[in-house]
């Protein structure tokens, strides 16, 4: 399997390689603009993925805003982007990997390995002076076939007991969000008993990009996480906390989503939340 990250020079001199596939997965909270931003500039040869319609199912209370996709789906949407068995696949966006480690983690988890996050994003292939296009790119149609299951995912169940069965139970989201002293989005405040808060902003450095495993390890580690901890995730959504994952998995640590997220947890009425720091 290929490290998770690959630095712009690195894949710079991989353009034009038979087979890669570059993704374009912009995408934020609050900014719908996505593919505008994209046709402006963008990697030379990327595709678009729209976030909402191709890398989630429907949202409801019950599945939560950005529910996993039907394999059935993904397969059909990784095809557009011209991805077949063997294509090597990288995601970027201009938010440090925070929209596109949704599509690392979609691929992966359905049997798709070759696939890396462009360290930094668009950002830090713009300081390097490297080149970009605009307009829309549309694929040679792909063969890749997905199955899902291939990575790790805890439903609310699995999530409650995380924190007690000598696990953690990490929450990717804002402190803030994670403390309840706000909560913009989903219908109640705080976190699930027992989580420990790991805000995915601190996963990088000030230029943007993932910082060093050993300091991602030790960040990890002074949460009580370490190779062979059972760890799962959730943020809102279920969207950065892939971006946590991808962070541990840097530092040598394996880690399950709870797709469902906050999003699903807090519409539940029967599911208590705590707020307040740990």
């Amino acid at each position: 399997m290929p490290d998770v990250l690959i630095d712009p020079t690195a894949l710079a001199a991989r353009l034009g390689e038979p087979g890669l596939v570059l993704l374009d997965v912009r995408w934020a909270l609050g900014d719908p603009h996505g593919r505008d931003h994209y046709l402006r500039e963008h990697l030379p040869t990327a595709v678009f993925v729209d976030l909402d319609a191709e890398l989630a199912g429907p949202p409801s209370p019950a599945l939560g805003r950005h529910p996993l996709p039907a394999v059935e789906e993904l397969q059909r949407s990784a095809r557009r982007w011209g991805i077949s068995a063997g294509s090597r696949v990288v995601a970027y966006d201009a938010s440090g990997g925070m929209a596109a480690a949704r599509a690392w983690w979609l691929l992966r988890w359905a049997g798709h390995t070759d696939v890396q996050l462009l360290d930094g994003g668009l950002p830090a292939w713009r300081a390097a002076g490297l080149p970009l296009s605009s307009g829309g790119v549309t694929a040679a149609p792909g063969d890749v076939v997905l199955a899902g299951g291939h990575l790790p995912v805890v439903d609310a169940d699995a999530a409650a007991t995380r924190a007690t069965d000598g696990g953690v139970l990490v929450d990717a989201r804002a402190g803030e969000r994670y403390r309840g002293e706000t909560e913009p989005i989903d219908p109640r405040a705080g976190h699930i008993p027992g989580a420990v808060s790991a805000p995915t902003a601190a996963n990088l450095g000030e230029d943007g990009r993932f910082r060093s495993a050993a300091t991602l390890r030790e960040r990890f580690a002074a949460l009580g996480i370490e190779t062979g901890t059972a760890v799962a995730v959730y943020c809102g959504s279920g969207v950065t906390a892939a971006h946590e994952i991808a962070a541990l998995a840097v530092a040598g640590i394996d880690a399950a989503l709870y797709p469902g997220s906050w999003s699903q947890w807090s519409s539940d009425p029967d599911r208590p939340a705590e707020t307040g720091s740990r």
